[in-house]
């Protein structure tokens, strides 16, 4: 059974692979000092310094392994051959909302999506309904309070994404 492939946009492959270097050659470093500097205290079953270096870098080494299975696993979108009239992965969309109000969102893959900084997934149903749209169109989005309308005023494709 093949498992299916995660997408993500140029963009969201270089910050992956920069967070991934920024933790393997900085802040690895960093919490290796911070456990030998505690282990100089003395005794280690007391040490509070050592317990949340030795904590801070099992998470460091969490986070590693989860990028390092996510670029395993994701295929980038490729955009060099992108219609900027059509709303796809690795567009930034703005949008009208039913009340009048003006929203921007990037459409990234699901590893890419950090909705409080108005990046949605391309899985989301927001994303869902935005791919493939052209500007003037029309969109609606089933949400918990019922069925919410937008329109699509304008599509970016980055430079450094096509």
């Amino acid at each position: 059974m093949s498992e299916k492939l995660s997408v993500i946009s140029r963009a969201g492959l270089k910050d992956l692979e920069e967070e991934l270097q920024l933790l393997r050659t900085v802040k690895r470093k960093e919490v290796a000092e911070k456990i030998k500097e505690a282990r100089g205290q003395g005794d280690l079953s007391e040490n509070a310094e050592y317990d949340a270096a030795k904590e801070e870098q099992a998470e460091i080494e969490a986070r590693i392994a989860i990028i390092e299975k996510t670029l395993r696993e994701t295929q980038v979108i490729d955009q060099d051959n992108l219609d900027k009239d059509i709303v796809s992965i690795g567009s930034t969309v703005k949008v009208l909302d039913e009340f009048g109000d003006e929203m921007e969102f990037y459409i990234g893959g699901t590893v890419e999506s950090n909705p409080f900084m108005g990046k949605i997934s391309n899985e989301s149903p927001l994303g869902q309904a935005l791919l493939q749209r052209s500007i003037g169109d029309d969109v609606e989005v089933e949400a918990p309070d019922g069925v919410i309308r937008y329109k699509v005023i304008s599509i970016q494709i980055p430079e450094n994404q096509r």
